[in-house]
């Protein structure tokens, strides 16, 4: 084995095939094409990545993530595909495969979910450039502005009252500020994150001590059914890039 897979830079996709909220999630239709085969596009349009690995535990899957164009060189214990299972075991898992069979790991891999469907190659492209500018960078993950502050949140005490989330806050009732009296929060959104292989290897921890922030605009991450009806009327209503790039090559 080799070529596609022996890349410096390689795009994993995990695509487990349980899921409680939305059955069978990473493989529903989405406009005509499964869940999958958006970020297989997105993978496959960017001019950095080397090559696209699909970790899953599913044969289904496997064979429509082979059918869409990437690779699926193995399949991923079910002991690393519960619905408790972490990022990290799947991702050590793709790094045994790497050493044992290619000899060599990939230097950085790039974390696209199924479940962030549509993005932007470009910036996949700008996000492994940021990353490769900075050699004391651990990874890099991908968010968007919080529409609303968290620090004007609340939590719920035993006694029935609401207690401000940062009682280190020395401002009387900062609560009460305005949104501009806090600093920007970012929500993760799974659009593009990037893991250095050496970084996970010698450490163990997924991220590491210096993971880089990269911002992207707002987007819908796939947790309900209703999540998918949207973005299907967002992509016949406006379109979409990968929609095309699946449509021209793979038409229904």
């Amino acid at each position: 084995m080799g070529g596609s897979l022996a890349g410096r830079i390689m795009a994993i996709i995990p695509a487990r095939g349980g899921s409680k909220g939305v059955p069978q999630k990473n493989i529903r239709p989405l406009a005509g094409y499964p869940l999958i085969a958006y970020s297989i596009a997105a993978a496959k349009l960017s001019r950095r990545v080397d090559g696209v690995v699909v970790s899953t535990d599913s044969p289904e899957i496997d064979a429509i993530g082979r059918h869409y164009g990437a690779e699926t060189p193995f399949l991923r214990p079910a002991a690393f595909a519960r619905d408790d299972s972490q990022d990290l075991e799947f991702v050590l898992h793709a790094l045994d495969w790497f050493q044992k069979h290619i000899s060599a790991v990939p230097e950085y891999l790039v974390h696209l979910r199924p479940t962030t469907p549509l993005r932007d190659p470009v910036l996949i492209d700008a996000a492994i450039d940021r990353i490769l500018g900075r050699a004391d960078a651990t990874s890099l993950r991908s968010g968007h502005e919080a529409p609303e502050t968290p620090f004007k949140w609340f939590f719920l005490n035993q006694d029935g009252c609401f207690e401000g989330i940062n009682p280190r806050d020395p401002r009387p009732e900062y609560y009460n500020l305005p949104r501009q009296a806090f600093p920007p929060v970012y929500i993760p959104n799974g659009y593009v994150d990037i893991i250095k292989s050496a970084a996970v290897l010698a450490s163990g921890s997924l991220h590491g001590s210096r993971m880089l922030g990269f911002a992207t605009p707002p987007v819908t991450e796939i947790d309900t059914a209703g999540d998918l009806q949207f973005l299907e009327y967002e992509i016949e209503k406006r379109g979409h890039q990968l929609w095309d790039y699946l449509r021209s090559r793979f038409p229904c």
